[in-house]
């Protein structure tokens, strides 16, 4: 195994942690004879826990250790696959390359461990190969990852030659992408060490435009803009705000649910922030995706400066910001902006700057936002009909008289008239019904 990791080129730059790259010294040193058999398998157990660890936070089956080498093509950033990502193959003598690397994958995808395991007296590696995984929610793994990459995991093992196994990897790239943002829908941003860190959010909500009762012209509004984003037209900058709980932030779930298989991403940043937004910006531009840059429940109050980082990437600098990214907010105030009447005092000057003056700037964010859709509190009728219907959907029994009478007794002990009160009576009482 030493000996094919050795050739690769294009995927050679693994981490000497890696699963792979560790197994590959430990053989090495099994056919050198040149080990202490107890240690070794020790080390051997050792790395099959860590396949077993990522098995179960990805859901893998049947053959991990296909699963595994799958799992690093499709998750390797180096040029060539990042070109794949945005073109597919094209001609170029570095396709000599990367055949020789995929000839070496193949090698590896058809290594046989029988040799050392009855030289040692272990069975792991078979019983990788022949696994059989316990079933569990999917909230517990990434099952889009999962589903992904075990199909690409038969073709590859499939493969009659390097030349079949690098169409396999290239279309995948070309159709899917690359990393985690082919892989993932929705993601947060972090810190390590100083350097901006991407961390998908393996459980995002299923939900989708449909799950949310009304609102159908709002949602028309988010569907058209997104579509001339996805398809490479022009598109705004969406800020959808009203009152609470009316499904601003599900609106834009469901979104990104509809449009993933277009290439839709999404990134959640938080206002605290805001001041990475530059890195963020910087770190996906040349991304073959379009980004929804998510802020949930955007607002200042008049001694936060955050807002100022915000405007500065929606009005751009010298550079433009680029054309597949666009920022959708939630907010439950209309300006964005808490006001005090000392905002609106014009005749305090605050180091030489009238007060309306600060006010009118804090005001201005508002109108970087192209499209604005507003999310009212349902009236009484309405929220009936999306109680009924949430009621229906869960298979409540009352009948339509009944669930009004009962949601409206809900919602004045429950935070009074919204979509979401209506969601939560409907789970209430479709909890209490006893089976027949």
């Amino acid at each position: 195994m030493y000996q094919i990791v050795s050739k690769l080129l294009i995927y050679g730059d693994m981490p000497k942690d890696s699963i792979l790259m560790e197994l590959s010294g430990i053989i090495r040193e099994f056919k050198e004879d040149n080990y202490k058999k107890d240690e070794i398998i020790t080390r051997i157990y050792h790395q099959m826990k860590r396949l077993l660890e990522v098995a179960t936070q990805y859901g893998f089956d049947t053959n991990l250790w296909h699963n595994y080498l799958t799992y690093l093509l499709i998750t390797n950033e180096n040029p060539f696959s990042l070109t794949c990502e945005k073109t597919g193959a094209s001609d170029g003598s570095v396709n000599y390359f990367a055949k020789n690397d995929f000839k070496q994958f193949r090698a590896l995808f058809h290594y046989d461990f029988t040799p050392m395991e009855k030289a040692l007296g272990i069975d792991c590696f078979e019983k990788l190969e022949h696994y059989r995984a316990i079933r569990k929610p999917e909230l517990m793994y990434n099952k889009n990852v999962s589903e992904k990459v075990q199909a690409l995991s038969l073709k590859l093992n499939s493969a009659k030659d390097e030349n079949e196994f690098f169409d396999y990897v290239t279309g995948f790239y070309k159709a899917y992408g690359v990393g985690m943002f082919g892989l993932n829908k929705a993601f947060r941003i972090g810190e390590r060490d100083g350097q901006l860190t991407f961390h998908a959010i393996n459980n995002m909500d299923k939900v989708v435009l449909d799950d949310l009762v009304g609102y159908e012209i709002q949602k028309k509004k988010l569907i058209d803009n997104t579509e001339a984003f996805v398809q490479g037209r022009k598109a705004n900058n969406c800020l959808l705000f009203g009152d609470s709980g009316t499904g601003k932030s599900t609106s834009i779930k469901a979104i990104v649910n509809q449009y993933y298989d277009q290439g839709l991403r999404m990134i959640e940043i938080y206002k605290h922030q805001f001041k990475n937004l530059s890195n963020v910006i910087a770190a996906i531009k040349n991304r073959n995706y379009k980004f929804i840059i998510y802020m949930d429940d955007l607002s200042f109050e008049e001694f936060e400066i955050e807002y100022k980082f915000l405007k500065a990437v929606i009005e751009g600098g010298v550079e433009t910001k680029p054309e597949n990214i666009l920022i959708y907010a939630t907010s439950n105030r209309r300006h964005l902006i808490k006001e005090t009447w000392s905002d609106r005092n014009d005749i305090k000057v605050d180091n030489g700057i009238h007060k309306s003056d600060t006010l009118e700037e804090k005001l201005s964010l508002v109108h970087r936002f192209g499209v604005t859709i507003n999310y009212s509190k349902p009236t009484q009728k309405e929220y009936f009909e999306i109680a009924v219907t949430l009621c229906r959907r869960l298979g409540v029994k009352l009948s339509e008289e009944e669930i009004k009478a009962e949601a409206n007794k809900w919602e004045l002990s429950h935070g009074g008239i919204s979509g979401r009160t209506a969601q939560q009576f409907a789970n209430y009482l479709s909890g209490q019904q006893v089976g027949d």
